[in-house]
């Protein structure tokens, strides 16, 4: 594995990380990785306002990994108060997926939701049918709750959400 800096994201990143998040998740690019929405998704996953609020919000922090200075990825971490974080928008570039990457951050991720937030737990809300992305997440220590929360976005079929909850203490 070459070498990841991981770093918290300024606004100078984020026009070199949204064109990642969207291979990652949407459209044709994102088959060449197995972590995309493609299938089940059209449409754009993000885009630079939301981002730049992500930013600029004190209760959440956007993680980037460069790999030797290009940007290859992302994740999400918001302060949900009393000890709660919430892990959202982990991707990595397609074609280097399965490279240990995501593993990485992830790992970051819970690290500053402990050191910044003082998160004693995380959650992240994952598709319910993305089975092999829950899995992935499963041997990372998150376990699925029970709790179903509707999918952001009204689609027919509708979709749901699976809550996963790992305790970081």
């Amino acid at each position: 594995m070459a070498e990841v800096t991981i770093r918290i994201a300024t606004r100078d990143d984020l026009p070199a990380l949204h064109p990642v998040i969207e291979r990652a998740y949407r459209g044709e690019t994102a088959r060449g990785g197995w972590t995309h929405e493609a299938d089940l998704i059209d449409g754009a996953r993000t885009d630079i306002p939301t981002l730049t609020a992500i930013v600029d919000d004190p209760t959440q922090c956007l993680l980037v990994a460069l790999r030797d200075g290009t940007t290859i990825g992302c994740v999400q971490v918001s302060d949900r108060g009393q000890g709660l974080a919430y892990l959202g928008l982990l991707c990595i570039d397609p074609t280097l997926q399965a490279g240990g990457y995501g593993k990485l951050l992830v790992t970051a991720a819970e690290q500053l939701a402990r050191d910044t937030f003082g998160a004693a737990a995380m959650e992240m809300t994952v598709i319910d049918v993305r089975r092999k992305l829950i899995e992935f997440y499963e041997r990372r220590g998150y376990r699925v709750s029970g709790e179903k929360r509707d999918f952001p976005i009204a689609l027919d079929p509708p979709l749901f959400m699976d809550v996963l909850v790992k305790q970081l203490a």
